[in-house]
């Protein structure tokens, strides 16, 4: 039988980050002979020519993000980048990799922006004693790794998907090769309205009330969208329905749109969104995907410059200029943009349950160090 071992995470590394040669970002080149690791979310954040920083012996080393707490492992030569990273090496008794992993299963509490090294030097590690039974949980820990990330690179190749087919079929809208003809907005929309002014309420008051902040990604997750009160008259005139599209028309997400592809029933918007209901003339697709290319970003810049905080009103959007081709070549795209979007969802829950095999196994293989510190941490409180 396998014997385990506890130690104090700060007997099972040691912190060499003083013998780092690190980089200002200030000096980050897009490319370069050497990666540079930072503590930021991208696992290389530039690169450099200056091979006098580089960190080529002693490898695998541990980087810990000491103000966002990313953990990255790294086994090739690279320059560290100079702000809040720690480089760590594992004690020749744990497996590099093993205790790379045993890292990303702590729950180190977030401080903000403070030093989170502190709380990191608290968490216990526990471990085989034996080193190929920590390589064997390290590699099976790898392969689920490995197709989590695999999944996300996948979904991420295909982000710009729609754009290449969009440019293909109509050509760049800015120099309209093609020679299409442009309509004004409200000649291709039978309203433009602003929605409703309420506050919101997580109680089934009224209908579902969406906000500028409850489209993220691209996405509304409408088990969360809270819920207004309002008048029938105002829940008339701010319904919402299949084909609409809403737009923000204030502050940093100032252009930012979204279609309405599917609602809860009765499902109203809010006053600083900008519903646009497109008429017979444009297929809702083909004007939902228009309003992610540059020629409509361009025109949103425009029409709110000079104002104190960005923003575009109804009146504004109704005079932007949509590039118009033949109706049934849109709606041809508009079938290339469903198929995609299947596609899309399958992706995303292949990711999602790359994603739950990944903590499924990480849980079960540091399970008993997670409840021995939950049952300290509760006995704490007490």
């Amino acid at each position: 039988m396998n014997k385990w071992q506890e130690w104090p995470i700060i007997k099972a590394i040691t912190d060499v980050t003083s013998q780092a040669s690190k980089v200002d970002q200030s000096h980050f080149q897009a490319s370069g002979k050497y990666a540079i690791v930072d503590q930021g979310q991208e696992f290389i954040a530039g690169y450099t020519d200056d091979e006098s920083l580089v960190w080529e012996s002693d490898l695998p080393v541990i980087i810990f993000g000491d103000h966002t707490r990313i953990i990255k492992f790294v086994d090739f030569p690279f320059v560290a980048g100079a702000d809040g990273v720690k480089v760590l090496k594992p004690k020749s008794e744990i497996w590099p990799q093993f205790l790379y992993y045993a890292l990303l299963s702590f729950e180190i509490p977030s401080a903000g922006y403070s030093r989170h090294f502190k709380y990191l030097k608290e968490q216990v590690v526990r471990f085989p004693s034996a080193l190929e039974e920590q390589q064997r949980i390290a590699e099976v820990l790898a392969r689920a790794d490995r197709l989590r990330r695999l999944r996300h690179v996948a979904r991420e190749l295909s982000a710009g998907y729609l754009q290449a087919v969009f440019l293909q079929m109509f050509g760049d809208p800015v120099e309209n090769p093609m020679g299409w003809d442009f309509q004004k907005l409200h000649h291709l929309a039978s309203s433009v309205d602003y929605g409703v002014t309420a506050s919101a309420s997580s109680d089934p008051i009224g209908p579902k009330f969406l906000r500028i902040t409850d489209i993220q990604d691209g996405i509304v997750h409408w088990d969360s969208v809270p819920y207004c009160s309002a008048s029938e008259k105002e829940k008339r005139g701010s319904m919402l329905q299949k084909g609409d599209i809403v737009f923000a028309r204030t502050g940093a997400t100032t252009g930012k749109s979204y279609l309405i592809q599917d609602c809860p029933q009765g499902a109203v918007f809010a006053s600083y969104l900008i519903r646009v209901r497109p008429n017979q003339k444009i297929d809702p697709v083909y004007l939902s995907n228009y309003f992610q290319t540059d020629a409509y970003w361009g025109q949103i810049q425009e029409s709110s410059t000079g104002t104190a905080q960005a923003g575009v009103n109804a009146t504004k959007l109704k005079q932007l200029r949509i590039l118009t081709p033949p109706l049934p070549l849109q709606q041809r795209f508009a079938g290339v943009v469903r198929r995609f979007e299947r596609l899309r969802a399958q992706q995303v829950e292949a990711e999602r349950q790359a994603e739950a095999l990944f903590q499924s196994l990480l849980a079960r293989a540091f399970a008993s160090t997670h409840q021995r510190q939950g049952a300290e941490s509760q006995r704490r409180k007490e």
